[in-house]
């Protein structure tokens, strides 16, 4: 049997494409937050939005689905992504500042 803790995974993702200036942020705020995920998203000044996301691995795959969509006004073009060992994100989810 595995255990709660075992089974968690932290996502380090960087989105392309139109994801500035669409609501993106607040899109993948309220994704996270219904879906209980931990961590935070930002606008970077390259253009692209950066995701940091923990959480069981088959909820941050969800989340890494809608991420891919985006919301309406967006248009994706590509999700980077890097798996990392889990470093206790807290919770709420939340907006941080761009860099």
């Amino acid at each position: 049997m595995t255990s709660p803790a075992m089974n968690e995974a932290r996502l380090h993702a960087t989105v392309r494409g139109r994801v500035q200036g669409v609501g993106y942020r607040n899109f993948a705020l309220q994704t996270a937050r219904r879906l209980g995920v931990r961590g935070w998203v930002r606008n970077r000044i390259d253009g692209t939005v950066e995701v940091v996301a923990e959480g069981p691995r088959s909820v941050v795959e969800a989340f890494l689905e809608a991420l891919r969509r985006g919301p309406a006004m967006a248009y994706v073009t590509a999700v980077e992504t890097e798996w990392e060992a889990p470093q206790g994100e807290a919770a709420p989810f939340r907006v941080r500042g761009t860099v």
